[in-house]
């Protein structure tokens, strides 16, 4: 389970380096070819860059000779050099930038992956809009590494040695003048070096709350503006964005110190190397081209050692993006399949048992929202659950679905405890119509197809029948094929849920989990919605958690629970003579099923 709370940001605040980028190295294994590849273009475009200034020397040379003909040939070899290079930078630059966006499309879909199969309780601890920046933004950042700073900040470094090589080879006294500078530029990247760290991984995560704030308002846009809440929305996002920015402010702050104090030091240097090259020069102790040859050299090492500091808080930055990922790719689910599940018994019967169930959110570990839940529901049995709202049944359901693990006690399905069989596969015994039905933006047919993906159209549409969605579907523009909108907000809240009912009739479960599936609905469909569960609950073990009395009297036994736990069980007709808790929620709860009766 990923860190929370304070344990959470003590550990992003954690001084990083980029040794955190080994972690990707998993990513680049399929690739060997291309990183092979890669690697030899990068050697070949530093080869011919060092290659440049001998050019250089010879055509300076060239003048003071006198030979046209030698001067001609060594341009014409200059020429030569540069479209080598250019090819080589080419092929660099589509190779790098190829292998980048592949590994990174790779990791993206490896990090959904791992959260698309994370429980309830993992996002109860971690908002999905800061999951969603860390497989956009740092994804994006280590693109940016992979496609661009990793080659150019290994093209450095073999200009680096490269040059300061063929310094030593042109004047070994003018390089060990150079090498007295190296020291002056090493501490500042020391010093600063971890301050950058840990303001580059503090910015992520400001980052990453600020998309999280502005995906929570804006799923909730409009109860945002029904409550008139929009200030204080724009205020509490602009707050989070605003310490963002702060913080990149001051890692750019210490990031141009960073590169100011090394630019100065290294040209300064190279000035001086200028002045003790002239008088050389002017002693006849070395030939103008050879101090060409030099100062290219060093001019080549100096830009490489300043584009190696730029660059270096670019790496730190991808270390801390590439550890935000890892975390999530290695994150522990309090909820995860056996080694070696167990079969659920073919064909399933649909038998649940909840014995001695206790169950803490959470979020909530303090108060139990089951406490001690034990009954059996036959296989083709329909039950009721009813209670007061915070009672425990959308928990019970839950529990079933395995969103959760109970804190004690245990679940079966058939006789097989749910913990022993992979979730995936027991799941597929089970139809859920949640409370608030979840529609995709997709068309009305591939939303009730969602239910079991090789349905044909006869089959949807025959749901669709079923679930009284049919007459409203085919209304629409485009019929089945209308597109629907972001969550559905082209339709009703009785039009989406009557979809997700045609959905949970499509996926042809033993198991149906009814949570409050008709609420939204008018009388005229709710009671086409009843007929139709009526006749699919045939043969099929169905749980119902309903406040309406006309969805209530269906069951063939009622359970009661009332803070966490069943207070009552039994017919419609015993629990109101037996008064207490249903018969008050008969009274009060039920009107509305009352008066349609």
């Amino acid at each position: 389970m990923a860190n929370s709370g304070k344990d959470a940001q003590s550990e992003r605040e954690k001084s990083r380096n980029v040794g955190a980028l080994r972690a990707l190295s998993p990513f680049f294994a399929p690739y060997r070819g291309y990183v092979l590849l890669a690697g030899l273009t990068l050697t070949l475009t530093a080869g011919v860059s060092l290659l440049l200034p001998i050019a250089a020397r010879r055509v300076v040379d060239g003048f003071e000779n006198g030979s046209v003909a030698l001067l001609d040939s060594y341009f014409l070899a200059a020429i030569g050099i540069a479209a080598i290079f250019a090819l080589g930078t080419a092929m660099r630059y589509y190779v790098v930038t190829r292998l980048g966006e592949r590994v990174v499309a790779d990791i993206r879909k490896a990090v959904f992956d791992r959260m698309i199969g994370m429980s309830p309780a993992f996002f109860e601890q971690l908002m999905t809009g800061e999951v969603i920046s860390r497989i956009t933004t740092d994804t994006t950042l280590i693109l940016s590494v992979i496609g661009s700073s990793v080659s150019w900040f290994l093209r450095n470094l073999l200009l680096f040695f490269g040059g300061l090589a063929m310094m030593f080879f042109t004047s070994g006294k003018l390089t060990l003048m150079v090498l007295a500078i190296v020291p002056v530029v090493i501490v500042p990247i020391l010093a600063l070096g971890r301050r950058l760290r840990v303001l580059s991984r503090k910015n992520q995560d400001w980052i990453a709350q600020s998309a999280g704030r502005a995906s929570e308002a804006l799923q909730a846009a409009q109860t945002v503006q029904a409550y008139s809440h929009e200030a204080a929305t724009r205020a509490g996002f602009a707050d989070v964005t605003e310490e963002s920015y702060n913080t990149a402010k001051t890692r750019i702050g210490v990031r141009a110190a960073l590169t100011m104090i090394i630019i100065f030091v290294v040209f300064s240097g190279i000035l001086g190397v200028l002045w003790i090259g002239a008088r050389d020069v002017r002693a006849d102790t070395m030939t103008a081209g050879q101090l060409v040859q030099f100062l290219i050299y060093a001019g080549i090492m100096a830009a490489s050692v300043a584009a190696l500091s730029e660059i270096w808080g670019e790496l730190q930055r991808a270390a801390g993006a590439t550890e935000r990922l890892v975390e999530l790719l290695h994150a522990k689910d309090e909820v995860d399949d056996p080694v070696t599940p167990r079969a659920l018994p073919k064909p399933a019967r649909g038998e649940i048992a909840f014995d001695d169930v206790v169950f803490h959110y959470p979020s909530r570990p303090e108060t139990a929202a089951l406490h001690g839940v034990s009954f059996t529901v036959r296989p083709g049995e329909q039950v009721a659950l009813v209670g007061p709202s915070g009672a425990g049944k959308t928990t019970v359901l839950q529990l079933l679905l395995r969103f959760y693990d109970p804190k004690a006690g245990a679940i079966r399905l058939d006789g097989v405890a749910l913990p022993e069989m992979a979730r995936s596969e027991f799941r597929k015994a089970l139809a859920l119509v949640p409370q608030d039905p979840v529609i995709f933006a997709d068309t009305a047919r591939e939303n009730i197809r969602f239910g079991r993906p090789e349905a044909t159209d006869a089959e949807v549409e025959a749901a669709a029948r079923a679930a009284a969605a049919h007459d409203f579907i085919a209304s629409l523009p485009e019929g089945y094929d209308s597109y629907v909108g972001e969550r559905g907000v082209m339709l009703s809240g009785g039009q989406k849920q009557r979809i997700a009912i045609a959905r949970a009739i499509l996926r042809d479960a033993p198991v149906l989990l009814l949570d409050e599936a008709t609420s939204a609905l008018d009388a005229e469909s709710e009671r086409a919605v009843q007929d139709a569960v009526a006749a699919l609950s045939e043969g099929r073990t169905t749980l119902i958690v309903a406040h309406r009395l006309a969805t209530v009297k269906q069951a063939d036994r009622i359970l009661v629970f009332d803070g966490g736990r069943i207070v009552a069980e039994g017919t419609h007709e015993a629990l109101v003579a037996q008064g207490g808790l249903y018969a008050r929620l008969a009274r009060l709860q039920f009107t509305e099923g009352l008066a349609a009766e």
